[in-house]
């Protein structure tokens, strides 16, 4: 994932936690009592990152990430768990699970979406926010959509001064411009984008705002009515000035193609009879709406509109695909466990939704590899297979840059320099699948 050519018939040598030396068998001294894992004909690749997720429980979620390569997740709201306790039961071996950046909760408007928000209607309130996640030990800030306009630029002003990044939605009242101008490091589903993109925009978001006067189910139909507006209106020069303000300002983005296709394709027969169902249990199911007469924003869905936002995600295909050849960045991010999204199975979708829209297999493996730690700015520690950096690795039985379903293909992973095999791989995916058997 450095960008240099691929390394064949090499031997890594991993010490403890980290790779120790990387060369040919004749060049490596090989330690006495060294166990041997024979990848001959195999592929070896960093450890992948899933940036956007929600981590329900450590049972279910941390064996699937890592039986699917996934060794670090970003997680973007779980006010009920315990971060702090995960590390160090996983820092102590006494559990298996992925690298954890966690912003604890999210930040909204004075009449939040979500339950156990923080809800700030000024910009006092604002950063207060922002004091208080810190000192709970939050990695990051995740903004959301209800945001005030005030509030938003307090959060980003108190983010700077107190060294912690914000990320997350690009609240309705505030451009993806002036999101971006305002420092914030990441934003997630490409909200905003389009808006930005429109010769309407001003008129539109005014409209979007009128329909939010609260209201979950107004909130994903205000959002599917002004993106299909501003795709009519698409303006290619505002795009090409808010993509190059992006890259100048280093504005990182996490498409989340995943979960918005599946929005308009969760009831499809295909869709509905997954074969990786079978590792979700039926409490989250139900409690997230994967059944489609109960799902979240059902009610919207008419034949109509799933045409129309079909429409609109094979632009927003484009809209990345553009982004990314005018040097905007790009993180792979699934936004697990909404509605057939699954925890580490759809980072693999991700990867290739993002070779659909334009990044080659390189490309797209860097967005879950290297591009995550230099985003968290742990580049000297892991994302590129290098002699010092922390050994999570992912052996695949065939080539990821041939084609990219490659991921899915996997032999072995490490974490941390622990070799977890094949077998132990499905044995942790058939004890997932038990549990969710009897809940």
């Amino acid at each position: 994932m450095t960008g240099a050519p691929v390394r064949r018939d090499v031997t890594v040598v991993i010490t403890g936690d980290r790779i120790a030396a990387i060369g040919s068998e004749r060049e490596l001294k090989i330690p006495n009592n060294s166990e041997v894992v024979d990848a001959r004909g195999k592929f070896l690749i960093p450890g992948l990152w899933d940036m956007h997720v929600h981590t329900l429980t450590k049972e279910m979620f941390f064996p699937l990430y890592l039986a699917n390569g996934v060794t670090g997740v970003r997680d973007m709201y779980n006010p009920l768990a315990k971060f702090d306790d995960w590390r160090r039961e996983i820092d102590e071996g006494k559990i298996l699970g992925p690298r954890l950046v966690a912003s604890q909760t999210l930040v909204d408007g004075p009449k939040p979406v979500w339950p156990l928000s923080i809800a700030v209607s000024n910009e006092a309130q604002g950063r207060e926010a922002v004091l208080s996640l810190k000192k709970r030990g939050a990695d990051f800030i995740k903004v959301y959509s209800l945001l005030p306009r005030d509030a938003y630029f307090a959060i980003a002003d108190e983010a700077k001064k107190q060294g912690i990044p914000f990320a997350g939605h690009v609240p309705v009242a505030v451009s993806a411009l002036e999101a971006s101008d305002a420092g914030q490091k990441s934003i997630e589903h490409l909200t905003g984008v389009l808006l930005a993109s429109s010769a309407r925009e001003d008129e539109l978001r005014a409209a979007a705002l009128r329909a939010l006067a609260d209201g979950r189910s107004l909130l994903i139909e205000s959002f599917f009515k002004s993106e299909v507006e501003a795709l009519k209106s698409f303006d290619e020069k505002k795009a090409r000035t808010l993509f190059a303000r992006f890259a100048r300002n280093g504005t990182w983005h996490v498409p989340t193609l995943t979960v918005l296709n599946a929005f308009w394709t969760f009831d499809d027969p295909t869709t509905l009879n997954d074969p990786r169902l079978k590792y979700i249990p039926p409490f989250i199911r139900l409690a997230l709406g994967w059944d489609p007469k109960r799902a979240f924003g059902f009610k919207i869905r008419t034949a109509a509109d799933v045409a129309e936002g079909k429409r609109l995600f094979r632009r927003q295909l484009e809209l990345v695909g553009a982004m990314h050849r005018a040097g905007v960045r790009v993180m792979a991010g699934t936004d697990t466990p909404n509605p057939f999204v699954f925890p580490g199975f759809s980072l693999h979708d991700e990867l290739a939704l993002l070779v659909r829209a334009g990044l080659t297999p390189l490309e797209a493996l860097q967005s879950a590899t290297r591009n995550p730690a230099e985003y968290l700015n742990r580049l000297d520690s892991f994302g590129t297979l290098e002699k010092g950096k922390v050994a999570d690795l992912v052996l695949l039985e065939a080539d990821p840059l041939a084609d990219i379903s490659n991921t899915k293909r996997i032999a072995a992973v490490v974490r941390s320099g622990k070799l977890l095999t094949k077998a132990q791989l499905q044995e942790m995916l058939a004890t997932v699948e038990a549990a969710a058997g009897r809940r």
